[in-house]
């Protein structure tokens, strides 16, 4: 069996100058197989234990792909995707950029990621040219939620011993509203890439990461407000986990209880993201290697789906973006009562 290939082309040496989530976003351009065509650069990140591929890392870099066809006064305000296919990290893939509309406010372009000559995934954004609003304009927006706990000045997530880091890193807050219905509960956390991003990057490389982030953790709300069971194994399994493992567990997730705490919860069977929408609404303040806070909460979710929507504030309480993700969420089934169906 051949052996895989995760990049088309061999990787250059990372670049210490850049933020690990910038040499991980890296494109290369295929000028030489067609205009507006680019692969990845490095074999693409994802979590330890998952299977196929992070979302955020296709979407950061459809989002790059594009930004790199529209003129420099362009800026990014809309960007609607789907998830086509799972993704596999062993495969390069392809990003073909189509100059869908070119506007003197506005320009829209659609871009295809593919992996062995099928769609993985879509998306379609819109840039607006800057300035093209106007002196005068309507404005108004949501305020940041008081009282959100920050994090410590040396803090550094934890990371698995024998894991590589992630690109980026979370801390995430408490809050005393386990007894509130879901619809009503809050998922607060603050996410930033870890290091520093070039200033040969522009604010292209602060909002492909912000994208890149705005994917972790947020389909999994839903399994967050509900208290579900959702780790990639049994209850009854966890004496066989290793204590270092579910220490490391414990500390990532115990805002939202401990795995002891979870054991008599319903289980998650199938948990992923059908699409992603994010609505950026100041693209030139994004700072995305300072500490961004983040809402999530979930208005519906039903029939083995769920809606999540996400608000991204700086530090300083501006409103970066908003996000929208439906994605699939279906439960363990009682395998008793499938058993009984059968036989009927």
């Amino acid at each position: 069996m051949a052996a895989s290939h995760p990049t088309l082309v061999k990787p250059p040496p990372v670049d210490e100058s850049k933020a690990h989530i910038e040499n991980a976003l890296e494109l290369t351009e295929l000028s030489i197989i067609g205009p507006d065509l680019f692969t990845n650069t490095r074999e693409l990140w994802h979590p330890p234990g998952a299977r196929g591929l992070y979302g955020g890392c296709i979407i950061a870099q459809t989002l790059a792909a594009a930004q790199r066809t529209v003129p420099p006064n362009f800026t990014v305000h809309s960007y609607h995707c789907f998830f086509v296919l799972a993704g596999d990290s062993s495969v390069p893939i392809l990003y073909h950029v189509e100059r869908v509309r070119e506007g003197r406010s506005f320009c829209t372009r659609t871009v295809q990621a593919r992996q062995k000559g099928h769609a993985i995934f879509t998306v379609t954004c819109s840039f607006t040219r800057d300035g093209s609003g106007g002196a005068q304009a309507v404005s108004h927006a949501a305020p940041m939620p008081a009282g959100v706990p920050e994090p410590p000045e040396d803090y550094e997530e934890p990371t698995l011993v024998g894991t590589e880091k992630s690109p980026f890193e979370h801390f995430k807050c408490a809050r005393d509203d386990a007894d509130e219905a879901p619809e009503t509960r809050k998922i607060w956390q603050w996410v930033r890439a870890r290091g520093n991003i070039s200033e040969e990057g522009g604010h292209q490389a602060h909002l492909s990461a912000l994208a890149y982030m705005s994917d972790s953790y947020f389909i999994a709300t839903v399994s967050r407000i509900h208290r579900l069971w959702r780790f990639p194994f049994r209850p009854e399994e966890m004496k066989h986990v290793e204590p270092e493992v579910r220490e490391h567990l414990d500390k990532l997730h115990g805002v939202d209880g401990s795995m002891e705490e979870l054991r008599g919860r319903p289980r998650v069977g199938m948990m992923v993201s059908l699409d992603h929408s994010i609505y950026f609404h100041n693209p030139k303040k994004v700072r995305a290697d300072e500490w961004m806070f983040t809402e999530m909460e979930s208005p519906w979710a039903g029939d083995g789906r769920g809606v999540v929507m996400q608000r991204i504030f700086s530090r300083d309480g501006t409103l970066l973006a908003t996000a929208i993700q439906e994605g699939v969420v279906r439960l363990k089934q009682d395998e008793k009562k499938k058993e009984q169906a059968a036989k009927l």
